[in-house]
């Protein structure tokens, strides 16, 4: 019998997140690997919907925004201002502008668009306010090695897939 999906055991997974218009926002064909109730966070009950699933199994998991943890989508969180006032690097689509409060924090905002002469800007994380459809096929399930496991101890900071995704 294969292994089973849970607490300690690494997993290894491909997956693909679409919003509700089945757009895909985010996709991995190559194995993501994470230990099942270690230090990676999931996003929206992830790791409770593949619990007891083996290899090749898919399970497909609809996720409201508020259990992301993207949070939701905060509009005082966008900004836009003219063209001319931001300096010429971030003058596109995509650019990343890190940009500090009167408090000292740093946050990244992202510019979103740009017309008519202004530029907008969004400090909101692309996947905020949105409800998320996660396809997971698990390609493998295995008792971790000492690597893995030290990996796993260092991964505190939050990424972009479901391995860190959060």
């Amino acid at each position: 019998m294969s292994d089973r999906v849970a607490a300690g055991k690494l997993v290894s997974l491909t997956y693909s997140i679409r919003d509700d218009a089945g757009q895909v926002l985010e996709q991995s064909n190559l194995p993501v690997s994470y230990i099942q109730g270690g230090n990676s966070e999931l996003i929206g009950g992830m790791d409770a919907a593949i619990a007891g699933k083996g290899a090749g199994d898919e399970v497909e998991l609809d996720v409201a925004p508020e259990a992301s943890g993207f949070g939701p989508y905060d509009p005082d969180l966008t900004f836009t201002d003219a063209v001319e006032n931001v300096p010429p690097e971030f003058r596109r689509v995509g650019a990343e502008v890190p940009m500090q409060s009167d408090a000292g924090e740093t946050r990244t905002f992202y510019v979103t668009r740009i017309a008519d002469g202004r530029l907008t800007v969004d400090g909101n994380h692309p996947l905020a306010g949105k409800r998320l459809r996660v396809r997971i096929r698990i390609q493998d399930v295995r008792e971790p090695s000492a690597a893995d496991v030290q990996a796993d101890a260092a991964d505190d900071a939050p990424a972009t897939n479901p391995g860190t995704l959060h």
